[in-house]
Parts: structure tokens; sequence; C-alpha cells
């Protein structure tokens, strides 16, 4: 009975998370509405993004200065250019802000961008797998439920204001939340010579062009 009393008195956190706009570059939201009453905690959503996603840095610290958005992304050194197949795994901590109408309700968005993959055959697109996040909690002044919550290994600060390290808490019972999927347009490997005929087609044409102008207008 002791262990049902536990579990029924454990809420697992409701995570919503949803891609928004089209095409390569997209908006990321997430949305988190907490099993228990967390005031003066910081609320944040741990994912893991696939190298088929990324979130570029650059533009991060641009938002985070306008305090548009708010997260720490390790590592922290992205190379936004490399393909999919070339790229890794990222981490992303994003700390959510409370919405006004929920006391248990939290939100934030960041914007993604998909990675260009290999030629496929046979089909015009792939999938990318984004899973749902993890929720975790930084109580500097509330106490939370040993039953419910545990330390997690999270070596990141409360904020991103904050360059002290925090002791955030994750739920014991992580809850099965689906994931979203991303579609990526991809090329036909069935046209590589197709396009590689073109390309340097149109390259050598562009070349003639520009050495026809620099014999008729440059000074030598």
């Amino acid at each position: 009975c002791v262990t049902l009393d536990v579990q029924a008195a454990c809420r697992d956190p409701t995570v919503t998370q949803e891609l928004l706009k089209e095409g390569f570059h997209r908006d990321l939201l997430v949305k988190v509405e907490l099993g228990e009453d967390a005031g003066g905690c910081a609320v944040a959503a741990q994912m893991r993004l696939p190298p088929g996603i990324y979130v570029d840095p650059y533009e991060l610290a641009t938002l985070q200065q306008h305090n548009l958005t708010k997260a720490v992304l390790f590592p922290d050194a992205i190379d936004v250019e490399a393909p999919e197949y070339l790229a890794r795994d990222l981490l992303l901590l994003l700390f959510l802000e409370p919405e006004a109408r929920c006391s248990r309700c939290f939100r934030a968005a960041v914007p993604v961008h998909a990675r260009y993959h290999r030629p496929a055959e046979g089909t015009q697109e792939a999938w990318v797998v984004l899973e749902s996040p993890e929720v975790l909690l930084c109580c500097c002044h509330s106490h939370l439920s040993a039953e419910c919550w545990e330390p997690a290994e999270v070596d990141a600060p409360c904020s991103s204001d904050n360059t002290s390290p925090c002791q955030w808490h994750s739920t014991k019972h992580k809850p099965a939340h689906e994931g979203s999927m991303l579609r990526v347009p991809v090329g036909l490997r069935e046209h590589n010579s197709l396009v590689c005929a073109l390309t340097l087609l149109t390259t050598g044409l562009c070349t003639g062009l520009i050495l026809a102008a620099a014999c008729k207008y440059g000074h030598f």
C-alpha cells in the first residue's frame, strides 16, 4: 500500500513539443505541466538533438542578448555547415518560463535548423526523430519530494544568466512521452549524374563569361 500511495502522489510532468513553421528552419516549442507545485524553482527541458538537427550558437547568443530565449548548448562550438552524416548529437538545456494563467505550466521556444542529408534512392525525404525532453527542476528555496524526484547529473547553472553550478532534479519514474518527427527534403541518388553535369556546365559557362569580361574591360 505504501508503494501505491507513493506512486499515486508522484504525478509525472506532462510534456508536449511542437515544430513550428516549415522547411529547414523551424521553431521548437516545448510545454511542460508539472504534477506538483514548484514555486520558486527553475524549470528546464533537457533534450538530445540528433545529428540531423541543430541549434545555431550565434543565433542563440543574439536571442539571449534580447532576452527572447534562455538556453545552454553542449558543446557550444558547432559546425553549422556540416551535413547530417558528418555531425554529432547535441545536448540542449532549455530554460522554461512560467505561464500567466497556469501556476504549474511552463513553456519556451528555440530556433532549430535541419542539416542536409545524403541523397536517397527512391525517396525525396528523410526523417529526423526528436525524442521527448527530460524535465528538470532546480529548487534553491523549495523542498522536493524524495519519493518523486532525484538528483540529476547535469553540470549547468540554474539559469542562463548565472555561472554558478546548480543541483538539478529529475523525476524518478520517467514518463513515456512521444517524440516529434521532422521531415527533411533530400535529393535523389539517381539524379547525381545529371546534377554533376549541369553543375560543371554552369561553372564553365560562368567562368568563360568572367574571363571574356576581364579581357574586354580589364587593364593588364
